[in-house]
């Protein structure tokens, strides 16, 4: 057996189905309030681990990315685990950059996810997860997949009963819309009642969201408070939003802090239709990958490494 173990993964994307900030806290970040759910849309990351006297990094691919969440999150697996090894990487960047889909997370918690593996070594899920809140705030969810609520930073997850396959379409228009600036100009709008309102209605959301997801009336649309703010700098994505609506998306929303926008629809007729109708931008039919889906792959595409029935994945080898 070659003395390197490789595999292909897949690294979802995800949207925020609602999305509230509540206030700046002592850390500098902002307490939120959100619910993600993994998309199809994804990455493709090739790695390959082979023993050396020392560490080596590597990444390539069809984009270049400075600070490269990858390698971070591979020096991380290297420090945990304590060994030395040339790990190559090479990253088919699907999801669209900076739009708000945690492509860069996604990716980071691949690695995460598959590094020990193929080190055939274990990192405890509590390691893990503060591994990947050091990372970045939306890269713990990666680890859980499915539909999950986030809360703090987005880094304490509570996973939420899957709801039924829907399948709709992203649109992710070359428009850069800065995260910071974006929480600039929305905390001077965060004042106490509407913390509170904030609060409530975030837990009406989640529990009438089994409802909502069906794809019927009204009750399916979403909040994202960075709306607000974004829509005002960039009135192009919010004619976009309301273009879906048009269209029978529901919900048609922004996700994270932007620019790319999401609709969700009720039958594929509609998704093709719209798919159709929107050809100028840059459009990616998706569908919800579950829970139960998304560690399917994990497994199947780690099968010749991992226990099967262990989650996260943990080599079989593994001492």
């Amino acid at each position: 057996m070659s003395r390197t173990q490789s595999a292909r993964v897949r690294a979802f994307a995800k949207i925020n189905l609602d999305l509230r900030v509540l206030h700046r806290r002592p850390d500098e970040f902002h307490e939120l309030r959100t619910i993600f759910q993994t998309i199809s849309l994804a990455d493709q990351i090739d790695i390959a681990f082979t023993p050396a006297r020392r560490t080596q990094i590597a990444v390539e691919g069809n984009v270049q990315i400075s600070g490269n969440l990858i390698e971070r999150a591979a020096q991380q697996c290297m420090d945990a685990l304590r060994i030395a090894a040339r790990v190559e990487f090479h990253l088919d960047k699907q999801i669209p950059m900076g739009a708000g889909l945690g492509g860069g997370s996604s990716d980071a918690a691949a690695v995460l996810l598959a590094l020990p593996v193929l080190a055939r070594r274990r990192i405890p899920i509590e390691q893990l997860m503060r591994m990947a809140a050091d990372l970045g705030s939306d890269v713990p969810f990666f680890l859980i997949g499915g539909m999950a609520s986030g809360v703090g930073r987005g880094t304490e997850l509570y996973p939420l009963p899957d709801s039924s396959a829907r399948t709709g379409i992203v649109v992710a228009p070359r428009v850069h819309v800065s995260t910071a600036d974006a929480y600039l100009r929305l905390s001077p709008r965060l004042t106490m009642e509407s913390q509170q309102n904030k609060m409530v209605s975030f837990q009406s959301a989640v529990w009438t969201l089994g409802r909502a997801l069906t794809g019927t009336g009204d009750s399916a649309a979403g909040v994202n408070d960075f709306e607000t703010v974004v829509f005002e700098q960039h009135p192009q994505l919010k004619a976009l939003q309301q273009r879906l609506w048009r269209l029978g998306a529901r919900p048609a929303m922004m996700t994270g802090s932007g620019s790319a926008v999401f609709g969700l629809f009720a039958t594929g007729a509609q998704t093709a239709g719209a798919m159709e109708r929107i050809k100028e931008e840059r459009v990616f039919p998706i569908r919800f990958v579950s829970r139960a889906r998304y560690r399917a792959v994990w497994r199947q595409r780690l099968r010749e490494h991992v226990n099967q029935s262990l989650w996260p994945p943990q080599s079989r080898y593994a001492r």
